[in-house]
């Protein structure tokens, strides 16, 4: 009978001085939250989309418990968020400029066409796998939705084969544009008021058989903007918002209609 009790005790005695060694050790050794976390993670959406920089709410929670961190880094959460933050930090608010997604492709089906009839998997990320995609140009928008699938607002839809944003509905999370294989999507200050619909880094000759919208390098919009604010690098123009007035010069005399006014294009749809 001993030699059943004595090992069961053994281990007993064992499996106490364990618990309470490791009891003693989690309390010891236990790394102490700051008690603002909680108030702060409650200020942010909880969108979790990384538009901030860091590894979704938590980690821009975690974030923020260090000093210097700017409190207005939450796209979805805007200037609501920013004020609660800085209430929560003891810190002045800072402004926050909304942003708001832009699909940069005009090639349509009116633009472009197909170069053969894909069949496979309904998303963007298996199309591109293959050769690059259905259509002629292979740095458009591949038309599978899974930039619509990601958004949580339903701020995207499709127009005339490519994705198109209800930007009145979106808050410029930035998830479409981590989804979108081809990098199609930019953010963009919901204050720009031009940009270049087009993605594609060809050469102009090339782009043209491609695409009838797409940017062909041609340097118009360069000469033309009295701000420096419109650079053609890797034969694709780009807008420098910082210096952009919203004269849309650049836009009236690009040849491919690549660059747009998007003021004007507000005006003529709403009319």
């Amino acid at each position: 009978m001993n030699e059943i009790l004595i090992p069961i005790l053994a281990v007993t005695i064992i499996g106490l001085i364990c618990g309470v060694g490791l009891a003693v050790a989690s309390h010891v050794m236990a790394v102490k939250e700051d008690e603002r976390f909680p108030a702060i993670r409650e200020c942010l959406p909880g969108a979790n989309c990384g538009a901030c920089g860091f590894t979704g709410c938590d980690g821009y929670a975690k974030a923020l418990l260090t000093p210097g961190t700017k409190t207005n880094l939450c796209v979805p959460g805007g200037a609501e968020a920013a004020k609660k933050l800085a209430e929560v930090l003891g810190v002045e608010a800072e402004a926050v400029e909304p942003k708001v997604a832009i699909v940069r492709c005009g090639g349509d089906c009116e633009h472009t066409s197909p170069k053969e009839d894909y069949r496979g998997i309904a998303s963007c990320q298996a199309a591109k796998l293959f050769f690059g995609g259905k259509g002629t140009c292979t740095y458009g928008c591949l038309g599978f939705g899974d930039c619509a699938k990601v958004c949580p607002h339903d701020a995207i839809s499709w127009n005339n084969g490519i994705a198109a944003i209800d930007q009145s509905v979106c808050v410029g999370c930035g998830l479409c544009a981590k989804t979108c294989p081809q990098q199609v999507i930019a953010i963009i200050p919901q204050s720009a008021k031009t940009a270049v619909l087009c993605s594609n880094h060809d050469k102009g000759a090339v782009t043209r058989k491609a695409c009838s919208a797409g940017c062909i390098g041609c340097m118009k919009c360069v000469k033309t903007c009295e701000h420096d604010a419109v650079h053609v690098e890797g034969n694709l123009a780009s807008i420098d918002y910082e210096k952009c007035v919203g004269c849309g010069a650049c836009a009236q005399v690009c040849p491919t209609g690549a660059l747009h006014d998007l003021v004007a294009n507000a005006q003529a749809q709403a009319s």
